[in-house]
């Protein structure tokens, strides 16, 4: 497996299949577990592509694996990765960490994802109030 980040609050993979590899630890590691798990299932279940898709789920391990959404973008137009992020939101997500290091290219359809959604805000968390662990302040 190929390495692409290992921090505190997590050891990300790439295995030799192209499948990714996340592992959570560090401070709130269960509940951010949760809760990507939960808003990736989410979004699978509105039909929103350009986000990873859910493969396995080891709650045992804190580790999911998903589909692979691509290479890391370097640069892009601050009004394209807007717009990304905004094109996220009409599926009911509200990414918290809207920075460049969460968007990949995919080469197969040409198209830009997003990734990483441990603190994203689901809009509509079931009794019409949005739900997210996103650090406050």
């Amino acid at each position: 497996m190929h390495e692409m980040k290992d921090t505190a609050r997590a050891l990300v993979r790439i295995g030799y299949d192209g499948r990714v590899h996340k592992t959570f630890r560090g401070h709130l590691a269960r509940e951010r577990f949760h809760h990507e798990t939960r808003v990736l299932r989410y979004l699978e279940a509105r039909g929103c592509t350009f986000v990873p898709r859910l493969l396995e789920v080891e709650p045992e391990n804190l580790k999911i694996i998903t589909t692979n959404c691509g290479r890391r973008v370097d640069h892009l137009d601050p009004t394209r990765q807007t717009e990304i992020f905004a094109e996220l939101e009409q599926f009911g997500v509200r990414h918290e960490d809207r920075e460049l290091r969460n968007i990949t290219y995919r080469t197969t359809d040409g198209r830009f994802c997003v990734i990483d959604f441990e603190f994203a805000t689901l809009l509509d968390g079931g009794n019409g109030k949005p739900v997210s662990l996103k650090p406050s302040g």
